[in-house]
């Protein structure tokens, strides 16, 4: 069955989950065989392949709210295996434009989530998709940090400043919006996610030192975004590979 909002009535066991559909297309660079199946609001559809993987590529837009939509029908349509490949703001200061961050779990300060359980409910990354991030992004010579991360929904909160030093101070790695809501929903459904998100801002606690120094830093920025994309499918054909040797894909 078509599904509602992203219009999709089958897609690959392996998904990557950007937020940004500009970004859809720019993965669709990296495969084979690239082709847009469905294109509906912020969730935009891309089917190829990658060293004969199959995967598919759907954007989520901004936030958990979007995002778990989108993972909900994703795996109606038979996705097994999710990463989101997304942008961060820094937490720490060790942490540079253009660094990745792996999440092996989130604070779960989305919205979404909490609609479906209670925050003592842990956002957790899927052990096998994390240590596959983890490995290849050793194996590749990235620049990456592996650790916890914090989903919010708004930038434009009052005490924005406050938590990221309240955060900064509980070594929290970066901020998105997205991977927490995603953890959670992932593990009530029984399926896989992981997260690796391309660092664009760096931790200040003024916010317009941190955009400045993302628009003086595109070269790395970009880098990043193409870095986190290669690491993703890497690791999503590793694991291809080893379900395929146990012949249970």
């Amino acid at each position: 069955m078509i599904q509602p909002h992203i219009q999709c009535e089958k897609v690959s066991k392996m998904v990557l989950l950007p937020g940004d559909p500009q970004r859809v297309d720019r993965v669709g660079g990296f495969l084979d065989d690239a082709v847009v199946i469905a294109n509906n609001r912020e969730f935009k559809t891309l089917t190829g392949s990658y060293k004969g993987m199959q995967v598919t590529v759907t954007s989520t837009g901004i936030g958990g709210a979007s995002a778990v939509i989108a993972l909900e029908e994703l795996i109606n349509c038979g996705g097994e295996y999710f990463i989101r490949i997304g942008s961060a703001g820094a937490v720490q200061k060790d942490i540079n434009i253009g660094d990745l961050i792996i999440s092996m779990a989130s604070v779960r300060e989305d919205g979404a989530s909490a609609m479906y359980i209670n925050k003592d409910y842990p956002a957790v990354s899927d052990f096998e998709i994390l240590t596959a991030l983890k490995n290849n992004a050793v194996k590749l010579g990235y620049e990456h940090h592996v650790g916890i991360t914090r989903s919010h929904d708004s930038f434009y909160i009052d005490d924005e400043i406050e938590k990221m030093e309240f955060w900064n101070k509980k070594n929290v790695l970066g901020s998105d919006m997205e991977t927490a809501s995603l953890f959670v929903i992932g593990k009530l459904r029984g399926v896989k996610v992981g997260s690796v998100l391309n660092n664009v801002v760096l931790y200040s606690k003024d916010v317009k030192d941190g955009v400045n120094d993302y628009v003086n830093q595109k070269d790395l920025a970009q880098q990043g975004e193409d870095r986190e994309i290669l690491l993703a499918l890497e690791s999503l054909h590793e694991i291809s590979r080893e379900i395929s040797r146990d012949g249970s894909f």
